[in-house]
């Protein structure tokens, strides 16, 4: 409806479930690390590959790769905590992502869960990413989940306690650990700051092109802005450091990639 200059819609049904997380994900005791990767290593080996292969490749199946492979050197950053007080850590890492694709008509970033990253392949995980780009079914709202959003509020939030009630049906709904989609902030750096529900997320910036220091040389490198939040109520600083340093080490080693390269 168009009136004295104004557009007016109604709220998009499926805006309510964005809504009710920030809300419920705001009030939880969680801390956020602003990170810098060189990337440049990674990338060309990337560009490498789509030369090589014709077909463009993930780079979030890259990143996704080696959190998993960094949550396995340091299992606590995965951690819950219950209704009961417990200590809950699973094994497998399930990473939820935000896919971008295009739903009633919009791009729009979506969730989808793939499931025991720490025990796949890094062409499985870009095969998984790429078929649910592509797959209708993702995004949508049906049956209770639709029905479920037009609750009253505090009712649909009940749904956001999860993690802290039953991390065991949050897993099964949601994954164990979350990344946002890359490239979602534009050209150029930059860091984003989100509450989360999940243990770690990632929240993944932009790329920027800078100079930096290699065998003793300042040459230009390509740097990813990476914010990586922590539930601070069961990883403290150090333990969260070490394993950013595990991730760093795998990414800007380019881990995965010469295997890729070599299929």
């Amino acid at each position: 409806m168009t009136e004295r200059g104004e557009t007016i819609e109604p709220f998009p049904l499926g805006r309510r479930g964005t809504v009710d997380y920030m809300r419920t994900a705001g009030r939880r005791s969680v801390v956020h690390g602003l990170v810098e990767l060189d990337v440049t290593e990674a990338r060309r080996r990337i560009r490498e590959l789509e030369e090589r292969t014709g077909t463009r490749r993930s780079f979030t199946a890259f990143l996704v790769f080696c959190l998993a492979r960094a949550i396995d050197d340091h299992p606590h950053v995965q951690t819950y905590r219950d209704w009961r007080g417990r200590l809950v850590r699973f094994e497998d890492v399930d990473v939820n992502v935000l896919i971008e694709r295009e739903v009633d008509g919009d791009r729009i970033g979506v969730p989808h869960v793939i499931r025991a990253v720490n025990r796949r392949s890094l062409e499985s995980i870009h095969d998984e990413i790429r078929a649910a780009q592509t797959d209708p079914s993702v995004g949508r709202q049906r049956g209770l989940a639709a029905a479920g959003l037009r609750l009253p509020g505090p009712v649909r939030r009940l749904l956001w306690r999860l993690p802290q009630v039953s991390p065991r049906h949050w897993k099964r709904l949601a994954g164990t650990v979350a990344v946002t989609s890359v490239g979602m902030f534009g050209d150029g750096g930059g860091w984003a700051v989100a509450p989360t529900n999940y243990a770690l997320q990632l929240t993944v910036g932009g790329i920027e092109r800078k100079p930096g220091l290699v065998d003793n040389e300042v040459v230009p490198r390509e740097y990813l802005s990476l914010t990586v939040t922590v539930d601070h109520d069961v990883v403290d600083g150090a333990p969260a450091a070490r394993f950013v340093g595990r991730l760093r080490e795998l990414v800007e080693a380019a881990h995965g990639l010469d295997e890729d390269l070599e299929t």
